[in-house]
């Protein structure tokens, strides 16, 4: 992963219990897995779970995916970080889309593009997602809305079309996507 500015912050520090059932960390350290674009954003990856699996007994392994994907698989929780950059200026909308799509096939996404005439990132996911803006200034853009987000905002995103650009420097979110059948 590379992302300037931002590795001190993406760490993950993750508890369980060792062979005699006594509480440690087994994970401290930075991202499991990362799809990073040089000038558009990324996703890195903190942890993905089934409730079921959350509090077994036993000893804990990492479960952060070793690569990056938008939705968690079936009756999964997803944990990850997420950046984006301001959309690049002078570059035509038909180049954009491209790219975009290109980015989200990327990481196996892009049939989650329904429609993309509001915004190139346009998305839509069978997920609840819980999605807290840590840096930067961004805008969530919805087919018939938009607002601006600050530092400790949060949106709830309940499986909506959707887009987000950043105002003005890379923007820093942490994101908890939840898998429609846990619903």
């Amino acid at each position: 992963m590379s992302y300037p500015g931002l590795e001190e912050m993406l760490r993950r520090v993750v508890t369980g219990d060792d062979r005699d059932g006594k509480s440690v960390i087994i994970v401290d350290g930075p991202p499991s897995g990362a799809s990073v674009e040089a000038g558009l954003g990324g996703l890195m990856e903190i942890w993905a779970e089934g409730l079921g699996d959350t509090l077994s007994p036993g000893l804990a392994e990492d479960k952060g995916p070793v690569s990056a994907t938008l939705a968690p698989d079936d009756e999964q929780i997803k944990v990850r970080w997420f950046a984006i950059e301001p959309m690049p200026g002078g570059v035509p909308a038909e180049t954009l889309r491209s790219l975009a799509r290109a980015g989200f096939a990327r990481i196996g996404a892009d049939h989650h593009m329904i429609d993309q005439s509001r915004h190139p990132g346009m998305h839509e996911t069978d997920t609840l997602d819980i999605i807290c803006l840590l840096k930067g200034r961004a805008k969530l853009i919805l087919e018939n809305a938009e607002t601006e987000l600050v530092p400790g905002n949060v949106v709830i995103q309940r499986g909506t079309n959707h887009a987000w650009t950043a105002v003005d420097g890379t923007a820093l979110f942490l994101a908890i996507l939840i898998d429609r059948k846990l619903i």
